[in-house]
């Protein structure tokens, strides 16, 4: 990789990056396409993504703790929530694989396109709305998210983000929250690929890793400053967003 390309690589994952740690989403989603379109191939991309998310997530942690835009103290309900949340995406992979359900990718694709466009329209409606905190939500939709990242790598980010809004849980705790959960999905993610034996560039991996621990500081400032209000607004449009483009680019792949 050139000088040019690493630079390239570092301020398009700083952008995303960004974005991810402040909403609880949009950094793979976005940033995978974009590497392809690139010239990268997909089987340098898919790692590189999974291990600077990790890096990003951990930071992400870290300093939306210090910013005290979450309590990550271990013991505390944010914490309890981040471990629940970890381990039922870790259960809904190893099931999805255990499994091996068959369905069509364009089910799949649809039934999360449509699933993360209705969580954002339900948050939209009641985002100036104080909901009191539910475990059996919290666990309802917790279920549905690692399913889906279990089945497709997609739709786990908007609907824990956004699902967490609609459990309870306050618009800045969610997006820390949702940063440790899938920081476990990443380490299990990751572990399968080394022992998959998965060629690791190391080079890109550490462009966007770069870029994702720039990113975090900047957003857990960003999220501090926000008025809650404003955040569970930004957080429902992008996932509505997010689930009308699934649908669209699965439609139109027909």
């Amino acid at each position: 990789m050139t000088s040019g390309n690493f630079a390239i690589v570092v301020a398009l994952a700083l952008g995303c990056g960004i974005v991810d740690a402040s909403f609880g989403m949009g950094y793979g989603t976005v940033l995978t396409p974009v590497l392809l379109l690139l010239g990268f191939d997909a089987v340098q991309v898919v790692p590189a993504v999974i291990a600077s998310q990790l890096v990003g997530d951990v930071l992400a942690v870290f300093f939306h703790h210090r910013a005290k835009n979450v309590d990550m103290s271990i013991g505390s309900s944010d914490f309890k929530v981040g471990m629940v949340l970890a381990l039922f995406s870790l259960l809904g992979s190893v099931i999805a694989v255990l499994f091996s359900l068959k369905i069509s990718k364009f089910a799949l694709n649809l039934y999360i396109g449509v699933l993360v466009a209705v969580v954002g329209v339900v948050v939209l409606i009641s985002h100036q709305k104080d909901r009191d905190f539910s475990w059996l939500r919290l666990l309802f939709l917790g279920s549905i998210a690692s399913f889906n990242k279990g089945l497709s790598g997609g739709g786990y980010g908007p609907i824990v983000t956004a699902g967490q809004l609609l459990t309870g849980i306050g618009a800045r705790a969610a997006i820390g929250i949702t940063s440790l959960a899938e920081a476990a999905t990443c380490v299990a993610a990751f572990a399968t690929h080394l022992f998959a034996g998965s060629v690791i560039d190391w080079n890109l991996t550490g462009a966007m890793a770069i870029g994702m621990a720039l990113s975090t500081p900047i957003a857990a400032l960003i999220v501090k400053k926000m008025e809650s209000k404003h955040l569970k607004l930004i957080i429902g449009v992008l996932t509505l967003i997010l689930g009308a483009v699934t649908i669209f680019k699965t439609v139109r792949a027909l």
